[in-house]
């Protein structure tokens, strides 16, 4: 009987574990300005875009929250659109003009930095500092 009810209490605790569910907020900050709004890409560990988001910007800063994310890996990209065209605006060698940035705050050289820097690991509810790049 006590096999028994540790196998019980013990498979509860693995399937509340596998299954849990957590809350993630992205907050960026040192934004140049409130014009515009943030635009944000969530990614998976796969690369695959879960969600895309928009939110304005208060007081030189943005906060996106998204709940119920199971454990793993998982990375954002986001760009600040001043212009409200829903685009990144470059200049004539490509380079953007408008701020943008990546999860864990990599710098790419010539190009976006490797997927692999922007991922990070949710175990548990996570916060996130992000700094955009201008």
């Amino acid at each position: 009987m006590k096999r028994f009810f540790f196998f019980c209490v013990g498979s509860l605790l693995i399937l509340n574990c596998s299954f849990s569910q957590h809350t993630l907020e992205v907050e960026i900050t040192e934004i140049r300005n409130n014009t515009g709004n943030i635009l944000l890409q969530f990614f998976d560990a796969d690369e695959k875009v879960l969600a895309e988001e928009m939110s304005p910007i208060k007081e030189n800063k943005c906060l996106f929250t998204f709940k119920n994310l199971k454990p793993g890996k998982y990375a954002v990209r986001y760009s600040h659109d001043e212009n409200l065209n829903n685009e990144m605006e470059t200049n004539m060698f490509g380079i953007p003009t408008e701020g943008y940035g990546f999860s864990n705050n990599p710098v790419g050289r010539f190009g976006p930095p490797p997927f692999e820097e922007w991922l990070f690991e949710i175990k548990g509810d996570r916060k996130i500092t992000l700094k955009p790049v201008y």
